[in-house]
């Protein structure tokens, strides 16, 4: 699996990815990037986008869900929790394939994604593991977590943070979140101010 990173319009700047199977499959996280963009990256990489895998349901992470669906009528994963028909969250329960279980894997050609619920940025949120790689989408960034004020929940984000901490994942797994620069899950441990509150 190769994986490619993207970046979507200021002033939100979302992390976006494109996984690609060795067998051309395409699995995008977060798909953020134009519409354009993310196709002329499919066609270098002669892959057919498979897969669109959300990390939550706000709209700065869901933003071209609908139209590339439509296209390549690929399966879209989201909790259902976060698929509410608002302003802040726009996706609908009828626009999402399936959900995620906790701890289970999505088979794509010979690669798996592990996901897990991380709920307290929103209460859809997960995370999604595979091949030394963490998608932590808001609920984890380099030296900080996402903010609980815009429908979140405190005490679940809490939760999650020693969830996160007890995954059976390596210290040097590296994370790729929602915004801003990579990191490690060690390095988070060791230094993120939330990790050392909670």
């Amino acid at each position: 699996m190769n994986v490619y990173h993207l970046v979507g319009p200021a002033p939100y700047s979302t992390n976006c990815f494109l996984a690609v199977t060795e067998a051309g499959s395409g699995v995008l996280v977060d798909p953020t990037a134009s519409v354009q963009e993310l196709e002329q990256l499919l066609k270098e990489k002669n892959a057919k986008l498979t897969h669109i895998l959300l990390t939550h349901g706000h709209f700065d992470h869901v933003t071209h869900v609908v139209e590339l669906a439509q296209r390549w009528g690929c399966k879209v994963y989201m909790d259902v929790q976060d698929a509410q028909g608002s302003e802040l969250m726009p996706l609908l329960p009828a626009q999402i394939t399936d959900g995620y279980q906790d701890g289970a894997g999505i088979a794509v050609d010979e690669v798996e994604f592990v996901t897990w619920h991380t709920p307290g940025h929103t209460a859809g949120s997960w995370v999604i593991y595979s091949q030394g790689l963490l998608f932590t989408g808001d609920t984890l960034f380099a030296g900080s977590v996402g903010r609980t004020d815009l429908g979140g929940d405190p005490m679940e984000q809490r939760r999650t943070l020693q969830k996160l901490q007890n995954l059976p994942l390596v210290g040097d797994t590296k994370v790729l979140p929602g915004h801003g620069v990579f990191t490690t899950l060690q390095q988070e441990f060791e230094t993120n101010p939330f990790f050392v509150k909670y």
